[in-house]
Order: structure tokens, then sequence, then C-alpha cells
């Protein structure tokens, strides 16, 4: 397809020549004039929104240079982004400054489901960079709850020439923002009756590849237990809404065919939640999957406070812990408390608290389509603790950002525990006007101020997120100097 002149100089503001980024390739000396405003690298999940995926792939191909798009089921986006950072720290070294502008001016935009999205995200903070780049969300998932909360809209996007540019162009003019992250880790007696593994809905989905069994050798593992670890960027769930959620992957799983829509999709999604009585009034619902009945809750408010146990209001069949403000399809379960309220204060993604919302039932909520509706609000805490034990149901189910697993539960009084705590920060690009907000720029002030430096103390391995234990610079190359 030819470009016009004026769209060839507009695409200049965001192209990026080969030698930067493969070092198998030379510049030939080679003169590049300007640096670009806004260099990017796309990272595309070409089997994410139906066909939409593979075409985005296209086009983008078609709109930049090659080396600079990716489909993320060919190329791991650790390994890429390994190969990249080394190339530039090395062109860096040999003093070429183009490279080193390259590197301070680099954005990263994804297009996916939640999924890949927080792949992504896990990866970048797994680098550890002084600076990381600050990431673009294209939202090609059924919830696109990430892409939503922060300005990106919900839909998914059209993926002509016309479209993509004109999404560069936010990219392009968007701002950056903090966002936290938060460490999952899953602790269970080795039972004697069979494996309390988490079972994925099939196989295991791309953003659960940060949720895997901790090696023997692991600083996390206790003796006589199995130690799951992963991380999250939206929310943790637990009960039915999972539950609904495993069914659905399951069934996307088997027969992909049928979800080639994004409609469709969030069609069957409910009509699956009527066939596991999600949707059933809460009287008639079988109170073995109250959370009550089944897990003990601790929460700590701040950093260094004590752990306190959160009574459960009894008809609770599902927990979410929130750290953005969109959940299902760009809900805020919170909402927007007042401050003097039960001291909750409206929802920060940089300020190292998360937010916990109960449900009875999915008609408890639909009181989020009201425009003040919220869940049950229970806390807003630093970490929390589920403290699974023998009760009334086998097994439960979870997911963290839209991805679901099954959990068997004891059959003895041996204890399953799952804890959440505050892990760490990326940036992330936002639009003008987006539902996400900062700590550091409230319209109400909450109480605390925000992240606690004394988090550094934890241990290295409790604070790596685990997307990218590939990810490994080579010893000649100083982790400290990139930037």
């Amino acid at each position: 397809m030819a470009k016009s002149s004026s769209g060839s100089e507009f695409l200049k503001s965001f192209k990026i020549p080969m030698y930067v980024l493969d070092s198998n390739s030379k510049s030939d000396g080679e003169k590049v004039p300007d640096v670009p405003e806004c260099p990017v690298l796309v990272f595309i999940n070409s089997k994410s929104g139906g066909q939409l995926g593979g075409n985005l792939l296209v086009t983008y191909r078609q709109l930049l240079n090659d080396c600079q798009v990716f489909d993320v089921g060919e190329e791991a986006p650790d390994k890429v982004l390994r190969q990249i950072y080394v190339n530039l720290e090395t062109l860096k070294r040999n003093g070429d400054e183009f490279a080193t502008k390259i590197q301070e001016k680099l954005r990263i935009i994804v297009a996916g489901g939640d999924g890949t999205a927080g792949w992504l995200l896990g990866v970048v903070s797994d680098m550890k960079l002084a600076h990381s780049p600050p990431i673009a969300t294209v939202p090609l998932g059924t919830g696109n709850n990430l892409p939503f909360a922060f300005g990106w809209g919900k839909k998914n996007p059209g993926t002509d020439t016309h479209a993509v540019e004109s999404f560069l162009r936010q990219v392009k003019g968007a701002k950056e923002m903090k966002i936290d992250s938060w460490h999952l880790l899953m602790r269970m007696k080795i039972p004697k009756g069979g494996p309390l593994d988490p079972i994925a809905p099939l196989e295991l989905p791309h953003s659960l590849h940060a949720f895997g069994r901790v090696p023997e050798t692991n600083e996390l593992n206790m003796e006589g237990f199995h130690t799951f670890r992963g991380g999250f960027w939206n929310y943790f769930s637990m009960g039915m809404d999972a539950e609904v959620s495993y069914a659905f992957h399951s069934e996307r799983k088997l027969h992909p065919e049928k979800f080639k829509n994004q409609l469709v999709n969030q069609s069957t999604y409910a009509k699956l939640g009527c066939s596991q009585g999600w949707f059933s009034p809460s009287l008639a619902q079988n109170s073995a999957r109250n959370i009550a009945q089944f897990a003990k809750v601790m929460i700590m408010k701040n950093h260094g406070d004590d752990w306190d146990e959160l009574i459960l209001p009894p008809s609770i069949k599902s927990i979410v812990c929130l750290n953005l403000p969109s959940f299902s399809g760009g809900f805020n379960p919170w909402g927007t408390p007042s401050r003097w309220k039960r001291n909750f204060t409206p929802p920060f993604v940089d300020d190292g608290h998360i937010e916990v919302v109960g449900f009875t039932s999915a008609w408890h909520g639909l009181v989020l389509l009201a425009p003040k509706g919220h869940g049950t609000r229970l806390a807003q805490v630093r970490r929390i603790k589920f403290l699974f034990h023998k009760g009334a149901i086998d097994q439960t189910y979870m997911r963290i950002d839209g991805e679901p697993w099954k959990q068997p539960l004891p059959s003895d009084d041996d204890t399953v525990m799952v804890e959440i705590s505050h892990l760490a920060q990326v940036n992330i690009l936002a639009t003008n006007g987006c539902r996400s907000k900062s700590i550091h720029s409230p319209l109400t002030p909450r109480a605390d101020e925000g992240v606690n430096s004394d988090e550094e103390t934890l241990e290295e391995e409790f604070r790596k997120f685990g997307a990218a234990d590939t990810f490994k610079l080579p010893e000649e190359i100083d982790i400290s100097r990139l930037s």
C-alpha cells in the first residue's frame, strides 16, 4: 500500500532504524538526521480479538519497520526486550548518541487482552530499569480493563491504516503515570491424598507464566510445602465470578471458532453466568459457596501494622482485590466513597494500597450500572492473606487480570494460604481525563503517604514479579547504567 508523503512524514516520529534494535544489523555509516520524537516497540497478540490481532499486526508492519513490531505468539517479549536492551547498552558504550536518545524516548505499545498487557508489564517490571519505557495498551480482549482504566477505550479498535495512525497520535500525546504491581504467593502443605496444584483451563495462559511453582532451591520454599508465586496489575478475584470466567475460558479453548466477536463473547459470558447460578437469588444459592465458609481473611492496612482478621458478611460469594478502577469490562466496584465514611478513600493506582470488594451474586453486581453503584466495600489494605481450610467445598476458583484457574482445597485440616502484597511500580501511558487517578495529584488526599521505602528490605526473590525468569543480562552489561 502506497503511503502519502504527509503520512510518511508523520510516521518518521515513530520509526526506529534496524541497527538500533538488532545487533546483527549494521548502520553502514548511514546518517540519521533526526531522532524520532516518539520511537515505539509494538507487541501484538495475533490471536486476540478474533481476526483483529492478525490484521493489526499486518497494518503496523506496513506503517513501521518490521524490526519494531512483534507477534507475542512467535517471539516472547522477555527475550525480545533482553536482546534490544543489550544492543542499546552496547551502542551507548560505543558512543552512539542516537541510540542513547532512542532509549530515553522509547515507548511500548501492547495489543491484546488484559493477560497480554499484564505479561508485558511484568516483563518490564522484572528488568528493573532506572526508567522503564511507558506502555500503552490496545483493547483486543473481552474485558479490556487495563486499556479502559487509562483512557484507551474498551471496544476492539479498527485495524486499518487510519485507525492505527490515529492511535499512534494518541500515544505520542499521552501522559506517563505510575501503576502499582502486586505479588501473589500461594503455599500449601504437600497433600497425602493428591495434588493441590492450580488447574488452568486446559493450558496455562500467557499472563499466568508469572504464576508458577517456585523451584525447590528458592528461598520462598518451605519444607513439606508446595509454593507458587505470581503477580497482577488489575485485580485478583476469588469465588463465583472466577468460576464463570473459568467456564468461559475452558469453552473458548475447546471451541475457538465460536469466539470471533467481542459481542458474542460477552453474550456467551452472561449465559455461562446464568448456568453457573451466579444470577440466582442469594437465598437460592448454595451457602457452601460463601467465602466465609471455607476461608479466613487477614489484612494489614499499612506497612508495619499487625495482621487483623477481616470479618466477612456471611453471604459474600465473590471477593475482588482491585488495583485499578475497572473490572468486568469497565465497572468500578469500589466507586467513589465519601472521605468521611469508614475512612475509605477514592482508589489511586500508585498509592501502594489495594481495594477489597465483596459481592453476593451477579444481581448484586448489577448495582454497578447505577451512577454511584458499588459492591460491598470491605477494606483498603497494604497486604491481604486468605487462609483456606477444610470446608463445605473441595475446590474454589481464582483469577488474576482476567485469567482464571481452579484451586483444589484441602480434604484434611491442612491450610492453603494465598498472600497478596505490594511489589513495585512501572510506567504506563494514559490519555488526559482517564479514570485512573494518581496519589500525587489526587482530588481527595488520603491520610498515609503512599509507598513506604522500608519495603526495600523484602527479599529480592520475593520482590521479583516472576514474568520474565528468562531475562538475564550478560555479566559484562551493568544494569545500573540502563535508563
